[in-house]
């Protein structure tokens, strides 16, 4: 890789950490972004120089070709059954190790894998942590069918919420509506701050036409966050107390 920017060395210093994580023989899911696509340059570095022999799975087109293109064998998540851990990015990721994820778009994949795994490793760079979620848009993918009435009952949801919120906005990329690897559309709502992030994602799943959110709740096993000199800060989940 060229000289890396300060952003793209703690991306790079989180996603070397993770990879160090990965054994002989694990099943390891790939997951999509910015931070991710450095994890992947990483892995194949290391099944090359150490002849590592692993099955994996990518939460999206992009990593999967990007994969190919550093001489991964990359499988499908059914041919696999289970993995061992899945290594992916955050767009926002509070104290308690919930996130919002889905800035690429590719958060449904990446949920569906992460649910697939015994742990999911966060890589980020500083200043994905927060105290609170919301500042980052919030993804949530529809079906393309009825997607305005769908709409209507977000906007719903998020008033019984009291949730401020600027304008809804259907994602769009090069000029065009962007589409997931599903066929759907992404709805992105900017909210500012969550309070209740499991009463928000309750209310999403249960609104016909959602297919996914951005908000993954109790998933993630730990977070790598990397800094621009190269150290690694490690957060865990912390514990709960009955």
């Amino acid at each position: 890789m060229t000289e890396l920017s300060p952003l793209d060395s703690a991306k790079d210093a989180a996603a070397r950490a993770a990879v160090a994580l990965v054994q002989d023989g694990m099943r390891v899911g790939l997951g999509t972004g910015s931070t991710a696509v450095f994890m992947v340059h990483r892995l194949a570095e290391r099944v090359h120089a150490e002849n590592l022999r692993l099955r994996l799975a990518a939460t999206s087109r992009a990593t999967c070709d990007l994969a190919g293109q550093l001489g991964l064998t990359i499988e499908e998540l059914d041919d696999i059954g289970w993995l061992d851990l899945t290594i992916d990015g955050a767009d926002e990721i509070d104290p308690d190790l919930n996130l919002i994820k889905g800035g690429g778009g590719a958060h449904l994949r990446e949920k569906i894998t992460a649910a697939a795994s015994d742990r999911l490793i966060v890589i980020a760079d500083p200043g994905k942590v927060v105290e609170t979620l919301g500042a980052f848009h919030l993804p949530v993918e529809v079906i393309p069918f009825g997607w305005q009435t769908t709409r209507v009952h977000i906007q719903h949801l998020l008033e019984t919420l009291d949730l401020t919120h600027r304008p809804m906005l259907k994602r769009q990329r090069d000029g065009r509506d962007f589409v997931t690897d599903e066929g759907n559309m992404i709805l992105d709502l900017s909210l500012d701050v969550i309070a209740d992030c499991k009463a928000l994602s309750s209310g999403l799943h249960a609104i016909p036409g959602v297919v996914e959110h951005g908000l993954f709740l109790g998933l993630c096993d730990l977070a790598l966050i990397g800094s621009p000199d190269g150290g690694v800060i490690e957060m865990t989940r912390p514990e709960v107390v009955a």
